[in-house]
């Protein structure tokens, strides 16, 4: 719940996971269960991700960089054109991340549960209009 641009939650949010590694995909829906948030769904490929990004409403998403042989740049696209948070997450530098998405949260694999929480809360509070 929003409460000012300053006191956002994780409690009950959706989350919408891009990522193609299952192991990863279930390390972070467990985090994200840990942290209070419910997985909307879970998407290991471009074109299913764009599909739930139109179908499906959630309050955040988790863009793996790279989905096997394609990038996650599309779905970014999609997401920032609807208003809807994101942030990146990515085993590669921040040398991979387009200069137009460097301003976004970019969690660094291997993660930490607290690493994933701040990036979350620093998304959200960017996406409300907080610093």
């Amino acid at each position: 719940m929003i409460v000012g641009a300053h006191h956002i939650t994780l409690q009950g949010r959706g989350v919408l996971i891009v990522e193609d590694e299952a192991m990863v995909a279930m390390l972070l829906e467990d985090l994200l269960h840990e942290l209070g948030c419910h997985v909307v769904e879970i998407a290991s490929r471009v074109d299913t991700a764009l599909t739930f990004v139109t179908a499906r409403q959630f309050d955040v998403a988790i863009l793996d960089v790279n989905l096997k042989s394609e990038t996650s740049y599309p779905v970014a696209d999609l997401l920032e054109l609807r208003k809807i948070p994101f942030l990146f997450a990515t085993g590669y530098g921040m040398e991979v991340i387009p200069e137009k998405y460097r301003q976004r949260a970019v969690l660094q694999k291997p993660f930490r549960k607290q690493e994933l929480e701040e990036a979350l809360l620093r998304t959200m509070r960017l996406a409300a209009g907080g610093a």
